[in-house]
């Protein structure tokens, strides 16, 4: 089944969305944030980020609340706040499954299943 356009945000997404909950902010207070936030490891540029801003906009996860020249200001609404928490769940979920496959229970739910996989699910060992 094909997923509903922002079903699941980016990574970018994500962290754009996760800017806005410590208020409002322009574009370049967002990319600031989520560089620093992430330690360089998540970097956006203007267009990734105008880009983002726009489907926010248009979905109605920001609003833009205030424009002085150049610079517009957006804040969150309920609706992207939402967004937020879900996809904060989403991810949870998958890093819980994760962790489950590493414990008893999951070794115990792949060795019940082995005949039936046709692929090797034991965890790789990294070569020495």
């Amino acid at each position: 089944m094909p997923k509903k356009a922002m079903e699941t945000l980016t990574e970018s997404m994500y962290y754009t969305l996760m800017a806005f909950r410590l208020g409002p902010m322009c574009g370049t207070d967002v990319m600031a944030f989520v560089e620093s936030w992430t330690e360089g490891r998540v970097q956006m540029g203007p267009a990734t980020l105008y880009t983002i801003l726009g489907k926010f906009e248009k979905e109605g996860y920001i609003q833009e609340i205030s424009v002085e020249g150049r610079k517009r200001t957006y804040r969150i609404t309920d609706k992207g706040l939402t967004a937020y928490q879900e996809e904060r769940a989403r991810l949870a979920r998958c890093i819980d499954d994760a962790r489950r496959l590493e414990t008893e229970e999951g070794r115990a739910w792949l060795n019940s299943r082995e005949p039936e996989l046709s692929i090797d699910f034991r965890p790789a060992h990294a070569a020495t």
